[in-house]
Order: C-alpha cells, then structure tokens, then sequence
C-alpha cells in the first residue's frame, strides 16, 4: 500500500483529502506545516508527498526545495497543491522542484492519474 504525506496548513484540506486517498487504498500521514512536512517525510520515507504551496512561516516551496536538497528526501515525488491556479505558480513550483503540480479544489481523477504516474510500479 503506498505511502503519502499530505503537507497542508488546513486541517479540513488535511482531513478530506485524506478520507478520499485512503478509501482508494493509500495510507495516508500528514502534516500541518512545512517543517512538519520536512521533518515527516525524512523519518517516515513516504512514496510520495503532496505539498500545500500557501503556508505561514516556510511555504511549501522552501519546504520542497529542502526536501529535494536533502539525500534522504530526494527521491520522494512531490505535487504541489495551491489554490492560486496561475501558470507563474506552475512554474515556481516546478523550479522548486515539484514533480507535479494540481490546483485546488482538487479533481480526484486528475490527482490520481498524476500520482500513478509518479509512484513506483508494484
């Protein structure tokens, strides 16, 4: 079954996302800031993460950016998750050095497929 963190300041985002992943089999772990997030992914080493871009303190941008600069976080996919459906946003996500990047309110089918592309086969 695999892993995902969801990194996200809101914990309704958190907890409905959430309820929808693990229904389709996924387990799923999370985090209510950046830091959190770093910290999670770096011990529980999930298959992949998806980040919140809009957070106080260190938005998920930074948080991404330390997690692909990190030797034990690199290899974990990231998509970005933001509200702001801009193509400037799209594009500062993946130069931080998201995998992928889905606007919010999120379109389960459209994430699903992002992420079966990302996760590992098997």
């Amino acid at each position: 079954m695999p892993k995902l963190l969801i990194v996200d300041d809101e914990p309704d985002n958190i907890e409905l996302l959430a309820r929808r992943l693990t229904r389709r089999g996924f387990e799923v772990v999370s985090a209510n800031s950046a830091v959190e997030g770093i910290t999670k992914a770096e011990a529980e080493q999930p298959h992949l993460v998806l980040m919140d871009i809009k957070m106080p303190q260190i938005d998920g941008l930074e948080a991404t950016r330390r997690l692909k600069a990190n030797a034990a976080t690199r290899h974990i996919p990231v998509i970005a998750l933001t509200a702001h459906a801009m193509a400037e946003d799209r594009a500062l996500a993946l130069a931080a050095g998201a995998d992928e990047y889905e606007s919010k309110p999120v379109d389960l089918p459209t994430l699903l497929a992002k992420m079966t592309a990302l996760l590992p086969a098997g």
